[in-house]
């Protein structure tokens, strides 16, 4: 069993950094083949996920240090997109918590970009964190629910 839980952990990080490692499936995967608690794989893949998103979320506090990204923001179009999200949550806190926990739970928009943009917003990181967990825990439950009914019907 605690293979399979460092190995959901393992992966669950690296999905986050790279999207094209699908971490839902590793989930249904480990959840309906191995021997894990589902509660322990959601607690796990969400603690992974976070934990690799926190890589995205320092990368968009320090946006403006890295030369291409400073050179597209000086375009008009990015600066007014930026200025558009800044100004929708500044001020109001509840907002960026809930496009957080929205895009966390349920990827749209993908929440990679969103973790980017909360660190460029300076969401504080207690926020985004606990905001991520709950979503990703809802998303992994999801998933795991779904997978069960799946298998349950051979």
């Amino acid at each position: 069993m605690w293979a399979e839980v460092l190995s959901v952990t393992g992966l669950a990080v690296a999905s986050a950094l790279i999207p094209l490692i699908n971490i839902e499936a590793v989930v249904a995967l480990t959840v309906t083949q191995g021997d894990a608690p589902a509660w322990v794989v959601v607690l796990v893949s969400s603690l992974g996920q976070m934990a690799g998103k926190l890589v995205w979320y320092y990368g968009g506090r320090e946006l403006e240090r890295f030369r291409f990204v400073a050179r597209r923001m000086e375009k008009p179009r990015a600066k007014a997109a930026l200025e558009r999200w800044r100004c929708r949550t500044e001020g109001r806190p509840w907002y960026a918590a809930g496009l957080l926990l929205v895009s966390s739970a349920v990827g749209i928009p993908p929440y990679a970009v969103i973790a980017v943009l909360a660190g460029a917003l300076r969401v504080p990181v207690v926020v985004f964190l606990l905001t991520g967990l709950v979503g990703r825990a809802i998303r992994f439950a999801a998933v795991i629910g779904g997978a069960t009914a799946v298998v349950s019907w051979w």
